[in-house]
């Protein structure tokens, strides 16, 4: 790209370091709270206004409230015997980030498909924002299709950029740029 390029990480430029062990202790205690299923007082961690904005497919939440009703109880009904697993945390002031997938079983309608009793990992990516002790904001990556693949629903139809890996199509390329 020539010439001026947009202005990078704009959100987290000013962070304030000595907030890393508040938003730490934060986090840690939001994820046991959501691998003990808590739906009624999760406000504990998040703010009343808080924003949660995950991918196509799951939505943008406005409030605990939306999140509650929204996201946390549809999930917690499409999918039991859920646990939370963390692979990697990063935190840096207010921020914090995880990767991560939750097991469980595909036990509730989702996305329109009836119970499978399927067992599943639903992987996904956080970005948490923690201002005085509570989520403020979250951007979240569920990856829904690889769930609906682990219950028998491609998405893609075959046409996922998974078959150049396997070598079942070409990958296309770019026209030159003179």
């Amino acid at each position: 790209m020539k010439g001026s390029r947009p202005e990078q990480a704009v959100l987290s430029r000013d962070t304030d370091l000595g907030k890393t062990d508040e938003t730490r202790k934060v986090i840690e205690t939001m994820v046991d709270g959501l691998n003990d299923h808590r739906i009624d007082d999760i406000g504990d961690f998040f703010a009343d206004g808080f924003r949660w904005m995950g991918n196509f497919g799951c939505g943008t939440k406005n409030g605990l409230k939306e999140f509650q009703d929204n996201w946390q109880r549809p999930f917690q009904a499409a999918f039991s015997d859920k646990v939370c697993i963390d692979e990697a945390r990063l935190y840096m002031g207010e921020w914090a980030a995880a990767f991560g997938r939750q097991e469980a079983t595909h036990s509730g309608t989702f996305m329109g498909i009836a119970p499978t009793g399927k067992r599943v990992d639903i992987r996904y990516m956080d970005f948490w924002k923690v201002v005085d002790g509570k989520i403020v904001d979250n951007w979240v990556m569920v990856d829904f299709p690889h769930v609906l693949a682990q219950i028998g629903h491609d998405i893609f139809k075959g046409q996922g950029w998974e078959a150049f890996d396997r070598g079942e199509a070409a990958p296309p390329k770019p026209e030159a740029v003179a």
